[in-house]
């Protein structure tokens, strides 16, 4: 078995909170407690919140609470560069071999229409789920709808099956596949999503502990 390997991955969007740091904290103690290693990784996808002056309070709060982080950001390691911000041509190849395996797809509908898809939905007594095209939008079409001007972005085509997840704290968590939907893991601006890009640095970097608030794991199947 590999050796444990936690993260802590804050997005630089304004002060550490103390749930941050709760969790940073138990990421830390787990990894030192197995004698394993603990990363830190900045996850700088959201430009509209983006607070570069941010980092550098984050990282001096960590430093103050006596947490060390043993690869990442400023102390390097084998998997960097540890920001996400400079890792975009790397989750532009994982893409479009999502796309090119059938496993994603483009999609176009502007906010106006994603609006009137939660309207119908709410006057009909429901709760909004994104509804896959059908068909499934050609690379032909995206190319039109660009030409366009129509805001074009990545889904992930989900399975179309019950996901389960096995939780240390919870055991083993199923969400059923009538609570899933194709979600965004490339924006219309051309940065990736979260979802997509703490999978791709999760498996790249060798995490292989996740400890986080309860309030993620219904989304953890994304």
């Amino acid at each position: 078995m590999n050796a444990l390997k936690t993260r802590f991955a804050p997005a630089p969007t304004g002060h550490l909170h103390v749930g941050g740091a709760r969790t940073a904290l138990f990421n830390f103690l787990l990894a030192r407690q197995a004698g394993g290693t603990f990363l830190l990784r900045i996850e700088d996808t959201d430009r509209s919140r983006h607070d570069e002056a941010a980092i550098a309070k984050i990282l001096d709060d960590l430093r103050w609470l006596g947490i060390e982080w043993d690869e990442g950001i400023e102390v390097g390691g084998p998997s960097g560069p540890y920001r996400q911000s400079e890792r975009l041509e790397l989750y532009s190849q994982h893409i479009e071999r999502l796309l090119e395996a059938g496993r994603a797809y483009c999609a176009f509908e502007t906010a106006e229409e994603l609006d009137a898809m939660r309207e119908r939905a709410r006057a009909g007594g429901g709760g909004f789920r994104y509804a896959r095209p059908d068909p499934v939008p050609t690379p032909a079409d995206a190319e039109q709808a660009r030409a366009a001007g129509r805001p074009v972005v990545v889904r992930f085509l989900c399975p179309g099956e019950d996901v389960s997840i096995h939780d240390e704290a919870f055991g083993d968590v199923t969400v059923p596949a009538t609570e899933m939907e194709d979600f965004i893991i490339r924006k219309a601006d051309g940065w990736p999503t979260f979802h997509l890009a703490n999978a791709v640095d999760d498996a790249l970097m060798g995490v292989n502990l996740v400890c986080r608030g309860q309030e993620f794991l219904g989304q953890t199947w994304r």
